[in-house]
């Protein structure tokens, strides 16, 4: 699914949820999400409402971070030896505040058009 279509379905999935004539109530700041998802791994998609999202982006830190402990040198540094875990988290950060940013623009616009009706 490409990224177009990915926030057209957000779109949708965001208008749908309110009332006729009532704008949506604004999801969380992106910043919040961000800062979260900064503090505690996964709980950026868990603010996204995305609990599914968030098991996968633990699952796969762990499983990553233990494959580049047991194959790192015995002389590499922390951040060495648990890489692939500290990959999968910075990706697990961009995302969530990704989708908390489309999820907040959607509302800000659906917002936006219900002022302007």
């Amino acid at each position: 699914m490409s990224a177009k279509s990915q926030v057209a379905k957000a779109a949708v999935s965001g208008a749908e949820g309110a009332e006729a004539g009532t704008p949506p109530s604004m999801p969380l700041s992106p910043y919040l999400v961000m800062g979260a998802a900064i503090l505690f791994p996964g709980v950026g998609q868990l603010l996204n409402n995305q609990p599914q999202r968030a098991l996968t982006m633990l699952f796969f830190m762990i499983l990553l971070g233990m494959i580049t402990m047991y194959t790192a040198p015995e002389n590499a540094s922390f951040v060495g030896r648990y890489a692939g875990g500290f990959a999968v988290y910075s990706i697990s950060v961009l995302d969530a505040y990704r989708w908390a940013r489309v999820r907040y623009e959607v509302a800000r616009a659906a917002q936006r058009k219900a002022a302007g009706a």
